[in-house]
């Protein structure tokens, strides 16, 4: 119980905090150059824990002050940071044994999550590299579930790579040559397609040998 609530309200400040000083924060990464670096790693670890305005808009600036390398970087880093703080925050601050009675009560929500612990890595590496779940809803998902810190850490930081480059790249391509914005979406949609394309049929899969790996029912033998 004491765990849930430090955990409610150090969040609650910090959400606070950011939503006074998230300008005054960004306008700082703007005007350092490349001067802390150290800095700038916690600032986005904090902005993508708590998204009050979005990440990408984040990265996008860091990589117009950084660069397309050391900005990716940078960007990767935090966010892998903000993941794995937010999965030790649900995991280990008192919710995890709630959370996963409720996913394990239901039908639905039953059959779907042993199908994710059971190709966790896969699953979460591929979520992250597809940004249509919220990150938050993976991290509070793979949280709640019997995934595995290492499983979920490893996968998550893999997954995130492609789209934290593409952050970075953007915000330096704005500055530099905002022609190739185009190319590089272009790019990107290709391979996200790809990628979704391959998830399917990897999916599809899965649930097959899930469903012939099932024991018989009495009326089944």
């Amino acid at each position: 119980m004491y765990r849930k609530g430090l955990v409610l309200l150090g969040s609650t400040l910090v959400i606070l905090a950011l939503v006074f000083y998230h300008e005054s924060l960004l306008h700082w990464i703007q005007n350092n150059e490349q001067d802390h670096v150290f800095l700038t790693i916690i600032i986005a670890t904090t902005m993508s824990l708590f998204p009050v305005i979005p990440y990408p808009l984040v990265g996008s600036v860091i990589g117009a002050v950084y660069g397309p390398g050391l900005g990716a970087v940078i960007i990767w880093v935090g966010s892998t940071l903000a993941s794995i703080l937010f999965f030790s925050l649900i995991r280990y601050g008192g919710f995890h044994t709630l959370g996963t009675k409720i996913l394990l009560k239901f039908s639905a929500t039953k059959k779907l999550t042993l199908l994710f612990e059971r190709n966790a890595f896969m699953s979460i590496t591929i979520m992250r590299m597809i940004p249509v779940i919220p990150s938050i809803i993976i991290n509070a998902y793979a949280a709640l579930s019997r995934v595995r810190f290492v499983i979920y850490a490893i996968g998550s930081g893999l997954g995130k790579i492609p789209s934290m480059t593409l952050f970075a790249f953007v915000g330096h391509t704005i500055v530099t040559d905002p022609i190739e914005l185009i190319y590089m979406i272009v790019i990107y949609t290709i391979f996200l397609a790809i990628v979704y394309s391959g998830y399917k049929l990897w999916l599809r899969k899965v649930e097959k040998q899930a469903i012939n790996n099932q024991p018989l029912t009495e009326n089944e033998k």
